[in-house]
């Protein structure tokens, strides 16, 4: 099977009864982990065989994670996709919770998308809209989304006015940062200077219809892989800008009937929510691991379990990839 193209039928399923899945990591141990809205929000834990639990909140504060990173001592980054707030936690393994990030000055974070920590320790979070409810701006131009940089001199903006920003990935070197603008529609790269300013914005690829940008990952190749959401589309992008889908599950009349709304500014909640596919429920994220860590990961809003491939091409191994979950294990 080659990497070039992905039918449904070569798909295997993992992990049972999730809830919101909408962010997937993986580690060396073969553990995934996922996001998870079960009570107050925790992260659902996939073993190797596909046993699952969830590591739940334990506070009275309700989270509602929508990317989540791993640190190094097995405690784990939410960035809460409240519906009017939002900010980044840190969940601890017996589900107590610390704010980490909640206002920049006096003014609450929004709804937040995704956290990602490099190897040099600084957490970036990336903000899609300030516009509420979120669902407003689902539009062709969305420019409030920004993304923080949260480090030892504190946290700050680093970069605004994106088209709804989403999911953001660091190149192995810590020279760039990409990020998916969803209903902009594009693949955006920054120069990353060494105090942490991002500079240079430069599109690295813009997307056809059907397109809506969320996951994004690199490989050992430096291909971007993407997922795109309402058409189950996974996306390969070369660093020309190069498009190539490797895997789609669309209902063509859905996909037209979502397209048309983008088009005439009148996308909402529903167009998200009610997936036609026949076996996706709007993939979201995507996580290399496994053997030679070729094989696909798939989050999704709307799934139950996540879905598996052989990619045909190995990833990068992401900075969590060998942290410390012996105490995930014990329990």
């Amino acid at each position: 099977m080659s990497h070039d193209s992905v039918s449904l039928k070569e798909l295997k399923a993992t992990g049972k009864h999730l809830n919101r899945p909408e962010c997937v990591l993986a580690h060396r141990s073969g553990y995934l982990f996922t996001s998870s809205w079960e009570g107050n929000g925790g992260v659902s834990i996939i073993a190797p065989n596909g046993d699952t639990r969830t590591l739940l909140n334990q506070s009275d504060t309700i989270l509602r994670p929508n990317g989540i990173a791993l640190e190094a001592d097995g405690n784990f980054l939410l960035a809460h996709l409240g519906e009017k707030v939002g900010g980044l936690y840190r969940l601890f393994p017996d589900g107590q919770v610390e704010p980490v990030l909640t206002h920049m000055g006096a003014m609450p974070i929004p709804p937040s998308n995704f956290p990602v920590k490099d190897q040099s320790g600084r957490i970036w979070l990336s903000i899609s809209t300030t516009v509420m409810p979120r669902a407003v701006d689902y539009r062709k131009h969305a420019n409030t989304g920004f993304i923080i940089l949260i480090d030892k001199n504190g946290a700050r903006v680093v970069a605004d006015q994106l088209g709804y920003a989403n999911e953001v990935v660091i190149s192995p070197d810590q020279q760039y940062l990409y990020v998916n603008e969803t209903f902009a529609r594009r693949l955006s790269r920054f120069t990353i200077t060494p105090h942490g300013a991002l500079t240079n914005r430069e599109v690295v690829a813009e997307f056809e219809a059907g397109d809506f940008p969320d996951g994004l990952i690199l490989d050992s190749e430096s291909n971007f892989w993407v997922t795109s959401i309402v058409s189950n589309r996974v996306i390969k992008i070369d660093q020309k800008g190069n498009r190539h889908v490797v895997l789609e599950d669309a209902d063509a009349e859905h996909l037209e009937m979502v397209e048309r709304a983008w088009r005439e500014d009148e996308m909402g909640r529903p167009h998200l929510d009610n997936a036609q596919s026949k076996l996706l429920g709007n993939i979201s994220s995507l996580a290399f691991g496994g053997d030679g860590m070729r094989t696909a990961y798939l989050g999704s809003l709307l799934g139950k379990e996540i879905y598996q491939f052989d990619a045909g091409i190995s990833g990068i191994v992401p900075v969590h990839y060998d942290a410390d979950i012996s105490i995930h294990l014990r329990r």
